[in-house]
């Protein structure tokens, strides 16, 4: 990967959310020139910059995927973009559709819009594995997304840009996400809630998924949609081994933690689909991903890639989840990972 970053200038929007910061990290340990924080948040810029410290390499941009003229001045001399700017969360969007919308949607294709302008090289879409078979409007929103990177393949005239979208679904450790609420409940003594026991749903750390966004990066030809494989979980056992490995943490016996069922949120389903069965007739499968054309630009020969017909959707349903050994594995490294001393610490101020 250090070919494609190294010397080059490089735009993340949203670079200060979980996924963007991660793609920020592992930039900067691939030599880039420039790597530009458009965000619109000032103090998780600051926060960021505490964190990183002053680099040379880094600039830190305020502004919003919805200011057009802001964008545009912000692309001037990128290479690649990396957009990951949106509204995610799923209740908050069903409650605030059209703001959903002008970030979603209309940020996107300001970007699109800009990047055709400033002549940048490639862009790729940061979406979620609700934008298939979406059932809320966040989902609606970025399959909309995704299909304005696809259609940007033909209305970029003779623009030497390519745009394609990489899907995955839930990030271990992501802001707003399962182990953040989790651990908060648990520290606080309170049950943790879950929507229903059977649910099932994709997991991913954000390292892993920041990689493979990179190789897709790397291989996109213009106009495809990168479908990260991902393992599923049964959410009844997630919580019984988060619960068995982090209340320790705070002075607590497992066997205390109690959990109340809340029921399903709005706009939230049972299962998760990352590719829908239509998608797949038009996909192609590597080790690690399905990368999806669309049906008006079926697949050119590739000999590095072998074709293959998936037969129906890929979905967290069809999946035999992972068994407690797995996820206490996965939930071990995540910590691992995570400054630990910020969970110790929160444990004190209780005590």
């Amino acid at each position: 990967m250090t070919s494609l970053f190294r010397d080059k200038t490089i735009l993340v929007t949203g670079a200060t959310g979980s996924i963007g910061s991660e793609i920020v990290r592992q930039l900067l340990t691939q030599n880039p020139k420039t790597v530009r924080i458009f965000s619109r948040d000032e103090h998780k810029q600051f926060l960021m910059r505490q964190k990183i410290g002053d680099i040379d390499a880094i600039r830190y941009l305020l502004g919003d995927v919805r200011d057009f003229p802001r964008l545009l001045r912000a692309m001037e001399g990128v290479d690649f973009v990396f957009h990951c700017a949106a509204y995610k969360h799923v209740p908050l969007c069903e409650y605030n559709s059209f703001e959903a919308v002008k970030t979603n949607v209309i940020g996107t294709q300001n970007v699109i819009e800009a990047a055709e302008q400033q002549g940048v090289k490639r862009v790729l879409f940061i979406s979620t594995d609700k934008a298939a078979s979406p059932s809320n409007v966040m989902g609606a929103t970025k399959l909309l997304a995704e299909r304005l990177m696809t259609s940007a393949m033909y209305s970029r005239g003779q623009h030497p840009i390519i745009f394609s979208s990489v899907r995955f679904g839930n990030v271990l450790g992501s802001r707003g996400s399962m182990i953040p609420t989790f651990c908060s409940q648990i520290k606080d003594g309170i049950p943790v809630t879950i929507t229903d026991p059977e649910m099932t749903r994709f997991i991913m750390s954000i390292p892993e998924a920041v990689s493979l966004t990179f190789s897709a990066m790397e291989q996109m030809q213009g106009g495809e949609l990168f479908i990260l494989k991902m393992p599923a979980f049964r959410l009844s056992d997630f919580v019984a081994v988060l619960i068995e490995e982090v209340a320790p943490l705070y002075g607590k016996k497992p066997a205390s933690v109690t959990t109340k069922c809340i029921g399903i949120r709005p706009g939230e389903k049972m299962q998760e689909l990352l590719m829908t069965a239509e998608e797949a007739q038009h996909a192609m499968e590597t080790e690690t991903m399905f990368i999806v054309r669309s049906s008006l630009d079926p697949f050119k020969e590739d000999p590095s890639i072998t074709p293959r017909i998936i037969p129906k959707a890929y979905s967290s349903a069809e999946l035999t989840p992972m068994d407690r050994e797995s996820m206490r594995k996965i939930i071990r490294e995540y910590f691992a990972a995570t400054p630990l001393p910020l969970v110790m610490t929160n444990a004190e101020e209780r005590e």
